[in-house]
């Protein structure tokens, strides 16, 4: 029990710095796919997005740290997000 109110409490502290890059990788990746297989554009056109997407602006290390925080981060909020949603309805 007090691990389940720990992770909320993580949860809590953890969303809004988990959200931005998360937010900004789901976004580049669907305007990129969109971009390149609706709206024509060649995989040339659009490779900043996927730069953006994956962390390549922050180097070789900042871009393998960049996907594996982000990675652990939206684990974490799963795992915690159906910790809280489990315990509300009582499986």
């Amino acid at each position: 029990m007090k691990f389940i109110s720990n992770s909320r409490q993580f949860h809590k502290l953890l969303a809004p710095w988990i959200f931005l890059p998360l937010f900004l990788s789901a976004f580049t990746g669907l305007l990129y796919r969109i971009s390149k297989d609706i709206l024509g554009f060649s995989r040339d056109d659009v490779h900043w997005l996927m730069s953006i997407h994956e962390g390549e602006w922050l180097g070789k290390y900042g871009e393998l740290i960049y996907v594996v925080l982000n990675s652990l981060g939206l684990l974490w909020m799963l795992i915690t997000g159906f910790q809280m949603f489990s315990k509300k309805i009582s499986f």
